[in-house]
């Protein structure tokens, strides 16, 4: 057992799917003097990264910024445009979206939870047609927002949410589209405006680089209208007093000063490479990660390629094989620290992170351990997932914008 002052040589690998690990030049940013956060350098602040931040969301519209981790995100986009005993429909995908769901019975909203059945339905992503199906069937309209995770946490499966937005369109249903994209933000390709989204909810400590602390909430004109009537109690999370304060670049509470220093370094950072660069390189490291998946022998928990995540991979074991318990030799032995199997596929896989301030020698020190520790713990591997991904990676080099940090 280890010691709490164990303290290993060399730097951890935190290769979970966030938080992710912070760039110096983000911890730095974060290391200035505290500001006054009513005076005028603090309100300057405020307007330049409250215009940067809708580029990342691909938004015209206004991007709500609290000093909350996705979890609160996640209330204020309910909060916001429901009111008591109000139907939503949500999706079960995952660990992440059952407790959406459960949030909503608690906010005495009357959440209505469809998907495919048990664990195979975790392997999958939301189907488009199931909610073209259900709104069908809803003629009074009772149901009054549609709540989807966009990159599934839990299991590495990213939803296609433009097939959900026109499946909702086809139904005529006026239901606000609400999407959680908590880890696909900055990491895998999301569009707010163009894909019809009322609420996208999300958080600093993935995609971002940032330490967790930070949610933010997109918004439609639509969501705005709605939330005028919205009768669910809120003050923290109002929209209406924020977003009025930030015309002036400003907060009606304390912000997290400090936080939102790195939030402009990583703006910084994810604008400067330019976003379709960040996404392609998200694309390259996932694609290398799976080739060393499939040279083990293993199966991937994503059981459609189509929607492989660039933030993750869950990395199946064989029948018999405790993944916790090789989460649990890995970490002991190598300082690596990889994702649990949660809800439905608790003990059942692991997943790696590929996220955020990453590099290819990242991720081959990543599978090195991990391929190790299952060696280990006596699986039988069918070849080196190491070597399988350092052969991607150097035949399918990132040929387009700036070099990789």
């Amino acid at each position: 057992m280890l010691k709490l002052d164990f303290h290993p040589s060399g730097r951890h690998f935190l290769q979970i799917p966030g938080p992710s690990p912070v760039p110096d030049r983000i911890l730095r940013a974060m290391s200035l003097p505290t500001i006054d956060h009513r005076g005028p350098e603090f309100g300057a602040l405020g307007l330049e990264l409250l215009a940067k931040v809708k580029k990342i969301f691909k938004t015209e519209h206004p991007v709500v910024i609290y000093p909350a981790s996705g979890t609160g995100a996640w209330e204020a986009a309910l909060a916001n445009t429901m009111s008591p005993g109000d139907q939503v429909l949500m999706f079960e995908t995952g660990h992440f979206a059952t407790l959406w769901q459960k949030m909503a019975l608690r906010l005495d909203l009357k959440p209505e939870f469809i998907g495919l059945p048990g664990y195979e339905g975790w392997r999958q992503g939301v189907q488009a047609n199931m909610i073209q199906e259900r709104l069908n069937n809803d003629p009074e309209h009772a149901i009054k927002a549609v709540c989807v995770v966009h990159n599934e946490t839990s299991t590495g499966v990213t939803s296609d949410i433009a097939a959900v937005r026109k499946a909702i369109d086809a139904t005529g249903h006026p239901a606000l589209l609400i999407v959680d994209t908590i880890s696909g933000l900055a990491s895998a390709d999301y569009r707010h405006d163009e894909w019809g989204v009322d609420v996208t909810v999300s958080g600093s400590q993935k995609g971002l680089m940032l330490p967790p602390g930070i949610s933010f909430n997109a918004l439609s004109p639509k969501a705005i209208q709605v939330s005028q009537h919205a009768r669910l109690p809120k003050s923290f999370w109002a929209w209406d007093e924020i977003l009025e304060a930030n015309q002036r670049g400003y907060w009606p509470y304390t912000p997290s000063t400090n936080l939102l220093y790195g939030l402009n370094e990583a703006l910084d950072m994810l604008l400067d490479e330019g976003i379709e660069h960040v996404l392609a390189r998200h694309q390259r490291w996932a694609a290398g990660v799976r080739t060393a998946v499939e040279a083990w022998g293993l199966e991937i928990q994503c059981q459609d390629p189509t929607l492989y995540s660039p933030v993750l991979t869950g990395v199946v074991m064989p029948e018999g094989v405790d993944a916790d318990e090789i989460r649990k030799i890995i970490y002991e032995r190598f300082d690596l620290s990889l994702g649990m199997g949660l809800g439905k596929a608790k003990g059942k896989m692991f997943r790696i992170g590929h996220l955020g301030d990453c590099n290819d020698l990242t991720l081959i020190a990543t599978l090195g351990g991990c391929e190790a520790g299952m060696k280990l713990a006596g699986v039988n591997l069918q070849s080196s997932g190491v070597t399988a991904a350092l052969d991607y990676f150097a035949k399918n080099p990132l040929s387009t914008g700036t070099s990789e940090r």
